[in-house]
């Protein structure tokens, strides 16, 4: 769905979704947008070098891995150089060394489309390229195109924040399926990134105890099943 003139999140919510809105007018200004930090190949290094890890633990991993490399981080080139025992020095497992080494040969052999062509690619054309790295999935992907380039319109419906975001601001006895989330979010569309913001902000709020009450019904939507015990 295309952009209209002079649209922006915060009037089509306004339109379309009163519980969007309020919660937006509590969170304050949304940080998403086009990201100049680095490369889509240094991205997607961080996204596996966090995978599983508490933040503080992830960074004191790369801050030694861009020791090795005079502070700055290493070119795809230089990853594919680096041998295992020198990454695992650093503090990454067996596998985590495995995905880096497999990002680096697709960046540099073309399977992993250099970042302009990236940038025009359309957001399926995208995820299936960063799928094809050994260790990148499809959320990692949908967090490369919302935090790093910037695309509008990306709803992450199997993230557990924003499935629980979901829960609390719409009144929910349970978890959304994710298949029904996204039928949801299609009246959010071409702001569902801006959505899926929004709902982490309200497990903030909940957790804060400023959620915006919710007035009427909550929607009929279909909730995942409990496990049998």
């Amino acid at each position: 769905m295309s952009i209209a003139p002079g649209d922006s999140p915060q009037t089509h919510f306004t339109a379309v979704d009163p519980v969007l809105t309020a919660i937006a007018a509590a969170a304050g200004p949304c940080p998403l947008g086009l990201s100049s930090r680095g490369s889509v190949f240094e991205a997607l290094a961080r996204s596996i070098a966090g995978q599983q890890l508490s933040g503080a633990v992830a960074a004191r991993i790369l801050e030694r891995l861009l020791a090795l490399h005079d502070g700055r981080f290493p070119t795809p080139t230089e990853m594919a150089a680096a041998d295992v025992t020198t990454l695992r020095g650093v503090g990454f497992s067996f596998a985590k060394v495995a995905a880096l080494h497999d990002l680096a040969a697709h960046t540099l052999d073309g399977r992993l489309a250099a970042d302009g062509v990236l940038a025009a690619q359309d957001d399926e054309t995208v995820i299936t390229q960063c799928c094809s790295v050994r260790g990148i999935g499809r959320w990692s992907a949908q967090m490369l195109l919302m935090f790093h380039l910037g695309r509008p319109d990306v709803l992450p419906v199997g993230d557990f924040g924003v499935c629980n975001g979901f829960r609390l601001a719409y009144g929910l006895k349970g978890m959304p399926q994710p298949a029904a989330l996204a039928r949801f979010g299609q009246r959010w569309a071409p702001w569902r990134s801006t959505a899926a913001w929004l709902l982490w902000r309200a497990v903030d709020l909940h957790r804060a105890g400023t959620l915006p009450a919710r007035s009427g019904r909550a929607p009929r939507v279909a909730l995942v099943k409990p496990k049998a015990s």
